[in-house]
């Protein structure tokens, strides 16, 4: 499953969940994933509802935040998102997304990344945002993320320290860092916030897809404009143009090299910054080099759009001195996630389908390790317990037959003639405060 992020109007944080949540991922699912998080339940609420932005529906979700800010440096944040129980896949990406986010802080404010305290960048409605995002991403089963160009506009933005200049600096910084393209905006503001470019800018390729798209999800500005101010996520298959090597940029490659004179304890630290950022492998094979040397080939899988940085990586944290690359094919199952319920508690199962059918389940193995924990029972029992819910699973797949569908009746000529006028006046912006102070 891919996604693509159509933001004729930018980005924000709130949008992005508006647009997961409209695809499918329920507003009860975010509340649980960010009850992992341990923070007091005092300190936030998040609603969803349905609106109109012009003539289009929408979903809004609104989060809401207790008075005052929270100066979190990024250690303190990681901790909070580690200490979570959720998938290693969601924990690793929003730490990362925070990471990119100080980053850029730093470079702007010419300091360290350790120096940095975010006020709202990292107050809660940005862990929110963060959280949120890469947990429905995961929950809706995207495994790729694409974007369009990002609209920017013009002016000046209040903050603590006083007057800055839009696009805001660090909002820039990490536009330019992740190379994405930028549009003019449809008028003057800001247009994507420096949270909605660090998820976008940590989690997408800058290119349009080959998808057959299954369901789109529209998420909603917080304010009204004179247009409609929305974003929307197409969810769907990749296309055999796409899911085999694609053109104009797109699809996969493959960056390998050999080594043999590095400490064997640095590959898993290398390994976990690929990870980090945006490989979707890592693995190595032993091999044999001249002189009979035993040898690592270090593999990494991505994105074609990432394969420079990647490459620089591998580069910068081994000791070899080249690698290599070329594009690969790839055909991939339809995967999706599902909860199952066993006598441990519910395990994340993901579900393998070609075409329709219900080929295979897997349990997700962080799920099992942690309820194995929590009832102090042997991992494997869980692994079978959840494997024996997922075949019951495969079972109703296989008694499930569709229904006949009715004969369609015959068609009747008449002739409709409506016309259309959406008056809806509007003012512009998503209504972002900036509040970067650093200590």
């Amino acid at each position: 499953m891919i996604g693509y992020l159509d933001i004729p109007s930018g980005i924000s944080g709130d949008m992005f969940l508006g647009c997961l949540v409209d695809a499918g991922w329920p507003v009860e699912a975010l509340r649980k994933t960010l009850e992992q998080l341990k923070l007091p339940a005092s300190e936030w609420s998040v609603e969803a509802k349905v609106v109109m932005k012009g003539p289009m529906r929408a979903t809004l979700v609104d989060v809401r935040v207790a008075e005052g800010h929270h100066h979190r440096g990024l250690a303190v944040i990681s901790g909070i998102i580690n200490a979570a129980d959720l998938p290693s896949r969601v924990k690793q990406r929003a730490t990362a997304v925070f990471t990119r986010l100080a980053q850029a802080e730093a470079r702007v404010h010419g300091t360290t990344v350790e120096a940095i305290h975010f006020h709202e960048v990292g107050a809660m409605d940005a862990i929110v945002d963060i959280v949120g995002a890469c947990a429905g991403l995961e929950a809706l089963g995207i495994e790729r993320l694409y974007c369009s160009a990002l609209p920017m506009g013009q002016g000046w933005a209040q903050t603590d320290h006083g007057q800055i200049p839009l696009p805001a600096p660090a909002t820039l910084e990490m536009l330019a860092a992740a190379k994405a393209p930028t549009r003019p905006a449809p008028g003057p503001g800001e247009w994507v916030t420096p949270t909605g470019a660090a998820l976008v800018g940590e989690l997408a390729s800058f290119m349009q897809p080959n998808i057959t798209v299954t369901r789109i999800g529209t998420g909603a500005g917080q304010r009204n404009c004179d247009w409609p101010n929305v974003a929307r996520l197409w969810v769907g298959e990749a296309t055999p143009a796409d899911a085999t090597g694609g053109t104009g940029g797109g699809g996969l490659a493959q960056i390998d090299t050999n080594i043999d004179d590095m400490n064997p304890q640095l590959f898993a630290v290398v390994s976990d910054a690929l990870f980090a950022a945006g490989a979707r492998d890592v693995w190595l094979t032993p091999v044999q080099m001249k002189k009979g040397r035993p040898a690592v080939v270090l593999s990494v899988l991505c994105d074609a759009a990432r394969e420079a940085a990647l490459a620089d990586i591998m580069l910068r944290q081994t000791t070899t001195l080249g690698v290599r690359s070329h594009r690969v094919q790839r055909h991939e199952a339809r995967r999706e996630f599902r909860k199952v319920d066993t006598t441990f508690g519910a395990v994340t199962m993901k579900l393998k389908f070609v075409g329709e059918a219900l080929c295979g389940v897997m349990p997700e193995f962080e799920d099992v390790r942690r309820l194995a924990q929590e009832s102090k029972a042997e991992v494997k029992a869980v692994y079978d317990a959840a494997l024996a819910a997922g075949q019951r699973l495969m079972d109703d797949a296989a008694r499930w037959t569709p229904p006949v569908e009715s004969p369609v009746p015959p068609a009747h000529d008449h002739d409709h003639s409506h016309t259309h006028d959406h008056g809806h006046s509007h003012d512009h912006g998503h209504g972002h405060d900036h509040k970067h102070g650093h200590e």
